[in-house]
């Protein structure tokens, strides 16, 4: 029996696949984009945190560590990372759960019926449950043992990865998969390589033959400032949807979110993208026209900086446009 590592299973998801669905975020990711919001799933490992907003000054942590790798300082939790076991008993010992070890294990049964808790929510919205990650097909043990018990239990499975794999670890769980979130950064196989570590080569020649086989597709590109948000990368891309993956029924381009930075202070990671602003509504919409002129099925979300009078304003696009006041209604192709 094959057991996953998973760093959250999140309810109620609404923008990883069709409806209201559960979405598992597996553990570890072969590729290292600088940008990652989720950087707690980039290593395969648990690993341990501190939440400064939680922590109460207790010490319970301190006494409870049999390696002497915590010391609280003015400046806040240290955690001697080499000497860290990710035991797990500081964080049993803390009252105010300020310490946490990000990475739980499942068995294919328990995960299961952890899902389950919520079918009444996918029956009725058309969701279901979408596996994620890091890169959920490095865990493609687990996959092939959990899919086809989320498929006999009449649940609509997606599986959201970055298409890096051999075709033969793909092909081998299409059977119980209804819809693949694909990941495509950037066209450049050498500006690809720089930036995530591998070439796209394989991860293009997956996708082309996903479409080939009729497998329906959501594309996904993340639009990063100075990584893949100029408008020759978007074409590229565009072109490249049209050309070769006639099941594509969406492309969702992503807005750049920092809202991974103060993850990466909590794991001791430097965070290259510290500095780099959110694009702004203008370069979102540069990148949409420019995008939805050759795929109509383009579509923007995230939050964006607006320049006004008075100053920067945070505005929000959900994928539907159904957005407040304080935002701005998203054009949408026909």
């Amino acid at each position: 029996m094959t057991i996953a590592l998973a760093f959250n299973v999140q309810k109620f998801s609404t923008e990883d696949g069709p409806g209201i669905r559960t979405t598992v975020f597996l553990k570890g990711c072969p590729l290292h984009c600088p940008w990652c919001h989720n950087p707690e799933g980039l290593s395969p490992t648990p690993e341990l945190v501190w939440y400064d907003v939680r922590c109460i000054g207790a010490r319970d942590c301190l006494q409870a560590c049999p390696e002497n790798a915590l010391r609280l300082t003015p400046e806040g939790m240290r955690i001697d990372r080499e000497r860290c076991t990710v035991c797990g008993a500081c964080a049993t010992a803390c009252p105010a759960a300020a310490l946490e070890v990000i990475g739980r294990l499942w068995t294919a049964e328990d995960l299961l019926q952890e899902l389950l808790k919520d079918q009444v929510f996918y029956e009725t919205s058309g969701g279901g449950v979408t596996f994620s990650g890091g890169e959920p097909l490095l865990q493609a043990d687990f996959l092939a043992q959990v899919l086809p018990r989320c498929k006999e239990a009449g649940l609509h499975v997606a599986v959201d990865t970055c298409g890096v794999y051999p075709w033969e670890r793909y092909e081998r769980l299409l059977p119980w998969i209804d819809l693949v979130l694909y990941d495509l950064k950037m066209m450049d196989p050498v500006r690809h390589r720089a930036a995530t570590g591998a070439s796209n080569e394989v991860i293009l020649e997956n996708t082309r033959r996903l479409a080939a086989l009729g497998v329906p597709l959501w594309i996904r590109t993340p639009v990063i400032p100075d990584y893949t948000d100029d408008l020759e990368n978007i074409r590229a891309i565009a072109r490249f949807i049209r050309a070769a993956l006639p099941t594509v029924e969406r492309w969702d381009l992503l807005a750049y979110t920092n809202l991974g930075r103060p993850k990466y202070h909590r794991l001791d990671r430097p965070y290259d993208l510290e500095d780099a602003p959110l694009l702004t509504r203008q370069e979102m919409e540069a990148v949409w026209q420019t995008a939805v002129a050759v795929v109509p099925a383009a579509r923007w979300s995230g939050a964006t900086r607006q320049k006004r009078s008075t100053g920067k304003e945070a505005t929000m696009r959900d994928r539907e446009g159904n957005i407040h006041e304080l935002f701005a209604d998203r054009p949408k192709a026909e």
